[in-house]
């Protein structure tokens, strides 16, 4: 009997007949086939064994086929087994109500250490000269950034090249950028050069040997908010090359799909201001797509339509949906991310920029606009016009180049924010490395 394996990988469909010799796979496709077998690497009995453990009791067969179909639990068939995704136990309780609801876990008492932070922060705002804007007080950081490859991994002495996350200087959201050491000691700054702001380190690395960079800085960051009930919305200039850049296409991932279309005109079918484009689409993403943890953005075709499909998404996921839709509608918006730097959850983040002529360039996180309410003047919708203090500012843009140059493909093909490491010969994937973020508040 004639077999026929076929592989689906980013969108692309590789077939292997039992009657025919396969073109050997590049290292290219092995690269990106392992990186999609990393992420989808618990059994069936994984998954019933985390929910056994977590919130006490045992999923039938007809509950988990359901699940499937619906994409609350995601999984793919690998090499002709059923694969699920590495938080896909987790996330079903984040997404399906009917999970949440056969869930015997115990209430969760632990306070929410960035919602406390929140409530006292959101509350300060200081007016500004500019009709609308507020600012919020500053916080100055010292962060110590470690990258460590593990033990065992290199074959040969060579070169490991490095690129660690870098604040970017920006005069209206992060200032008083100062590099304290590095090592080894000879650095490259990109000096925002390109969309991702990074430090750039190499070294000798001798044979099984583990390599260790670390990166220390400080920076203050203010955060912003704008009243959208106070600004002066004028006309756009529709002529200039930045109102066209930050609002045409970029593929693979801002499309105007059918679908993105169709979607679109349908949340901001009453909609006439920009003002009110913008609120009827962070209102739909938020209401409608719930926080899960992500697959890896370097094994999704396309993002935004992976979050239409699916239902769910982590904070760069809806962003940029949220750009999507608002670039459909004639409405400047850009990428921005770097990470959250609440005490306590500091995390990996993406938020973006909408642009109002005669008003500039507005934060939306529209990530933050979902959770337990904020008790502040506009409760979660601060985040609609406006970002808070505890960030790191890395990247103005998505799928950039490095500076220097990487020579082999990255492992995050979107975002810049854990690093990415190459030898001589190859790309260092996540799986061969730790990262580690240590910040002090001065």
């Amino acid at each position: 009997m004639k077999q026929i394996v076929f592989i689906v990988l980013s969108g692309l469909l590789f077939a292997c007949s039992g009657n025919r010799q396969p073109t050997p796979p590049s290292r290219y496709t092995l690269d990106s086939i392992r990186r999609v077998e990393l992420d989808f690497n618990r059994s069936r009995e994984d998954v019933i064994g985390w929910i056994q453990e977590h919130h006490r009791f045992t999923p039938t067969d007809k509950q988990l086929n359901r699940w499937e179909k619906s994409r609350a639990l995601e999984f793919r068939i690998i090499n002709g087994e059923k694969r699920y995704f590495r938080n896909a136990a987790a996330n079903l309780f984040r997404v399906d109500s009917l999970a949440r609801s056969l869930s015997q876990a115990l209430p969760d008492t632990a306070g929410n250490s960035t919602k406390e932070i929140l409530d006292r922060h959101l509350t300060q705002l200081i007016p500004t000269e500019i009709k609308g804007k507020y600012l919020l007080p500053k916080v100055t950081m010292q962060v110590k950034y470690t990258l460590k490859t593990h033990s065992g991994i290199g074959s040969e002495e060579e070169i490991y090249h490095v690129w660690l996350p870098y604040p970017r200087q920006d005069i209206r959201r992060q200032t008083d950028v100062k590099l304290i050491r590095t090592f080894p000691t000879f650095h490259i700054l990109s000096e925002d050069k390109t969309g991702h702001t990074s430090i750039y380190l190499e070294r000798i690395i001798f044979r099984r040997m583990v390599a260790f960079f670390q990166v220390e800085y400080m920076f203050t960051s203010q955060g912003e908010w704008f009243d959208l009930s106070q600004i002066d919305m004028q006309p756009y200039h529709t002529h200039t090359e930045e109102y066209k850049k930050y609002t045409s296409e970029r593929t693979p991932h801002i499309r105007f799909s059918d679908k993105i279309r169709t979607i679109t005109d349908s949340v901001t079918r009453d909609a006439v201001t920009p003002v009110e484009n913008l609120q009827a689409i962070y209102r739909y993403i938020t209401a409608n797509y719930p926080w899960a943890s992500a697959l890896e953005y370097s094994t999704i075709p396309d993002i935004p339509a992976y979050v239409l499909e699916n239902r769910k998404g982590d904070c760069g996921q809806v962003t940029l949906l949220l750009i999507a839709m608002l670039r459909y509608k004639g409405i400047p918006a850009r990428w921005q991310s770097g990470w959250m730097m609440h005490p306590g959850e500091v995390n990996l983040h993406d938020w973006a920029e909408v642009y109002f002529e005669g008003t500039g360039w507005v934060p939306v996180d529209v990530s933050f606009g979902r959770g337990e309410p904020l008790m502040n003047k506009t409760g979660r919708e601060f985040f609609m016009s406006g970002i808070d203090s505890y960030r790191l500012y890395v990247n103005s843009d998505f799928s950039d180049s490095f500076f220097p140059e990487k020579q082999f493909p990255r492992s995050e093909t979107v975002d810049f924010q854990r690093g990415e490491v190459e030898s001589e010969r190859w790309n260092l994937y996540f799986n061969l490395w730790n990262y580690k973020m240590e910040v002090t508040y001065r």
